[in-house]
């Protein structure tokens, strides 16, 4: 698990590098961002029910209960605690982004595979349809503030916007149980979706690329925020499902999930709706970094 986490930060720093040597920055990341929300994040999005593997159908439902419940939680917290974390109006949609959403698709299927087995990225694909609707309608809620005007609104385009589609989609294909698709369309899903991954935690890199080592190194805000998405929030939603009766397997895998480093989708919202990256990359930055720590040892006490 810590040659994963080690992988996706080596992928961090070359984005870094690309950035400081101008290979990306400016309208190349935006458009890049653009691909990878459009494009290649729906075929990864698609092709994670493309696997081959048959999940066990006793626990589909209760995982998506369990998300469902997760997130409901995780968006009242988002809304209300960034203004405890931050005097900075503007800086508490970038808090609430990053307390609500780890990053599930690029981070969490690896680790996932690297505790449980190859067979539960498949339960965590489950996971992430209800964390892809949060993320394209709440997080853009976040993203884009709830006082300047019509921008906080929710936005019903964002309902068809083709990572929701995509999402809608791979919910039939589980629901419904839908096998041998055939390799014409799954693979090249597939090796799409895997642009997804680099492209993202490049794009990360980059907007690092422009900030100080002073901003980088974060301030009492993201150590704070830090410290909720990656050990509180996961501790207190651990201890939540058990006592509402989900089952270890389920409760385990969610926890998980949940844990993981924020979201590089914020940065990526930030990009596309033209919002200040600072904040989000900061704590982006310091969430991945301590999560090669953080996720062994919530495991270890956890599991």
């Amino acid at each position: 698990m810590t040659e994963v986490m080690t992988t996706l930060l080596v992928l961090v720093v070359t984005g870094f590098i690309a950035g400081k040597v101008g290979y990306m920055g400016g309208e190349f990341d935006r458009k890049l961002s653009s691909l990878v929300i459009n494009i290649t994040c729906p075929a990864l999005i698609l092709s994670s029910a493309m696997t081959g593997e048959l999940p066990d159908r006793r626990f589909i439902l209760p995982l998506l209960l369990i998300s469902v419940v997760t997130y409901i939680v995780l968006t009242i917290v988002a809304f209300w605690l960034p203004r405890w974390l931050t005097r900075h109006h503007e800086d508490e949609g970038a808090l609430g982004f990053a307390l609500m959403f780890g990053n599930v698709g690029f981070m969490g299927y690896p680790v996932v595979a690297s505790i449980f087995g190859h067979e539960a990225v498949f339960y965590a694909a489950v996971l992430n349809v209800v964390n892809t609707f949060a993320v394209f309608t709440i997080g853009t809620i976040l993203i884009n503030g709830r006082s300047d005007g019509d921008s906080g609104r929710f936005q019903k385009k964002v309902l068809y916007s083709t990572p929701m589609l995509a999402a809608y989609l791979t919910m039939g294909i589980v629901a419904l149980e839908v096998k041998d698709i055939p390799a014409v369309v799954s693979q090249p899903l597939t090796m799409l979706g895997n642009v997804t991954v680099p492209a993202a935690l490049l794009i990360i890199g980059s907007s690092m690329s422009h900030l100080s080592i002073r901003t980088m190194l974060g301030n009492a805000t993201v150590y704070a925020t830090a410290l909720f998405r990656l050990g509180i929030l996961p501790i207190g939603i651990y201890f939540l499902t058990r006592a509402l009766g989900f089952s270890e397997f389920v409760v385990n895998i969610n926890t998980l999930v949940i844990a993981m480093p924020v979201a590089t989708y914020g940065t990526i919202l930030c990009l596309k709706y033209k919002k200040d990256t600072t904040m989000i990359t900061e704590v982006t930055f310091i969430t991945t970094l301590l999560s090669m720590v953080t996720i062994p040892l919530l495991v270890l006490l956890l599991f």
